[in-house]
């Protein structure tokens, strides 16, 4: 399959590659994303231009490496993006300098094969009541991977200071994950980095409500219950919300 390209993209990585907060019921795994609407403007300009998506949600990022990156080089991709390391920073405990140690390592093999590599820092959610308490690891990652970056010449799309991503419309239902307005903006980023001229359309979206003292109270436990609460569970038996699920693109394909 990668003979039929001339340039190979292999996508890689945990939800936020996946496209999870962007449904879209006709495409595998029931997702969108941005690497999609990435990958869809890349083609309309170059039909030699395949895609793989080998990101799936829940993924670690020791996951990543040991699942992704071995399937990813088979296809002999001549660009990466790699986000990997969020589900980690959750986590009580995280060993961040030992866990970007191997990070590091797999852009070295991507490189060395081949590949250019654009990496990823993490968004700032320090506005967030909940996931506001992980600002601090989500720096030190951050910094680490701005090294790599610099280290390896690879190139950057620094998430962290992307403060349009503080409008919560950039936000799906469960406040975790991006909306479908949040993956057009994040996929024109991409595109931007990459230097492609064409732009993702963007979906509309209605204006924020204004909500009561009630009303906030009642969407806060709605959220508890059917997101927050689940996302506990698992964690604490021990489950993904990407089990038994596959990669969207395996292979390379034309979207």
């Amino acid at each position: 399959m990668s003979g039929e390209f001339t340039k190979r993209w292999v996508a890689l990585g945990d939800s936020f590659t996946e496209g999870v907060g962007d449904p879209d019921a006709s495409r595998p795994n029931g997702v969108r994303g941005w690497a999609d609407r990435a990958a869809e403007q890349l083609q309309a300009a170059d039909p030699d231009f395949g895609y793989a998506n080998l990101a799936i949600r829940g993924k670690k990022l020791r996951q990543v490496i040991t699942e992704q990156l071995e399937p990813a080089l088979a296809l002999r991709p001549t660009l990466v993006t790699l986000y990997a390391g969020a589900n980690d920073i959750l986590r009580p405990k995280v060993d961040i300098d030992g866990l970007l140690e191997e990070y590091d390592a797999a852009v070295a093999r991507l490189q060395q094969a081949g590949a250019q590599v654009l990496l990823f820092t993490g968004f700032d959610a320090g506005t967030s009541k909940i996931f506001g308490a992980m600002r601090g690891r989500t720096a030190i990652y951050n910094e680490q991977i701005r090294w790599i970056a610099d280290r390896r010449g690879a190139m950057l799309v620094d998430y962290w200071r992307f403060h349009e991503f503080q409008d919560w419309r950039m936000w799906a239902e469960d406040r975790m994950h991006m909306s479908s307005l949040g993956h057009a903006t994040m996929a024109n980023r991409v595109l931007g980095i990459l230097e492609h001229e064409g732009l993702a359309d963007l979906p509309d979206v209605p204006e924020l409500p204004i909500l009561s003292v009630r009303e906030r109270f009642r969407a806060n436990a709605t959220w508890a219950r059917e997101f927050a609460g689940p996302w506990v569970m698992r964690r604490l038996t021990g489950r993904s919300s990407g089990d038994n699920l596959s990669p969207k693109y395996p292979e390379l394909v034309r979207l």
